[in-house]
């Protein structure tokens, strides 16, 4: 595709957010514009990222955006590199509980994922999003990544996907560790990890982040914090152009992998 940069928005850093059309993905999408970002809304289903980015306002732009399928990611891709020729920091934000009946409370989907008794088909469902999505769009969005004089990459993880904090056996949320959502966010971690090592020579900051115990879809709503309060350690990271790369952070500091 020809490279037709918009020289306008030379000085504005280019953000790509993808599940960014609810929850802790539209509020870092609305911080980011707030600061003077460009900010592309991907979203699976068009329509809803276009209602997204018009509540962000003109800084924000809606992409149909799925994980899990290539082409979109590529196709995506594409229209950022037509009009800005770079990416400056892209926030893996997208990601799923669970793959089952999407009103069943948050205990009956964490007893759903325990080792023990967890269905294949939603293991393979979940991490086809929560896992080979992130590297997925990683990959695809490398080239332009490269082209930033200050490339951030953001992987939302959770609290649940720390081995450390799950190993001990004081730690509260022992008992809700499974092999669906919980594991999946582990797996990214280490996905995380490895880009961090092999992008540190190039000056690409990688990093994972958990927002929390939010409310939002992914819980049914079940969560105790704020969209507002979950998305400020994202959005602080996101921001920091000058700072570390390969950390694991929440709203209360650093977290053990």
């Amino acid at each position: 595709m020809e490279n037709q940069t918009d020289k306008s928005t030379d000085n504005q850093s280019i953000a790509l957010i993808t599940g960014a059309n609810q929850g802790v993905g539209l509020q870092i999408a609305k911080e980011l514009a707030a600061n003077g970002y460009i900010v592309y809304v991907g979203s699976r289903n068009l329509d809803n990222g276009k209602k997204a980015a018009t509540e962000i306002g003109d800084n924000a732009h809606a992409l149909q955006l799925d994980v899990t399928k290539p082409e979109t990611i590529s196709d995506s891709i594409a229209q950022i590199e037509k009009h800005h020729g770079r990416l400056d920091l892209l926030v893996n934000n997208a990601g799923i509980s669970h793959a089952g009946n999407p009103n069943r409370p948050m205990e009956e989907m964490l007893a759903d994922g325990r080792a023990v008794n967890a269905s294949l088909d939603e293991v393979r469902a979940v991490w086809e999003t929560n896992v080979f999505g992130v590297i997925s769009v990683t990959q695809l969005a490398l080239p332009l990544l490269r082209k930033s004089k200050a490339a951030r990459i953001v992987n939302v993880s959770s609290g649940l996907g720390s081995l450390t904090w799950i190993a001990d056996p004081a730690c509260w949320a022992r008992e809700n560790f499974g092999v669906v959502y919980a594991a999946s966010k582990t797996a990214m971690n280490a996905v995380t990890m490895a880009f961090a090592i092999e992008l540190e020579k190039e000056n690409i900051k990688v990093n994972a982040v958990s927002p929390g115990f939010t409310a939002t879809a992914l819980n049914n709503f079940q969560g105790t914090d704020s969209i507002e309060v979950g998305s400020r350690e994202p959005v602080r990271v996101a921001l920091e152009t000058d700072g570390p790369t390969a950390t694991f952070t929440g709203p209360d500091g650093v977290l053990p992998w």
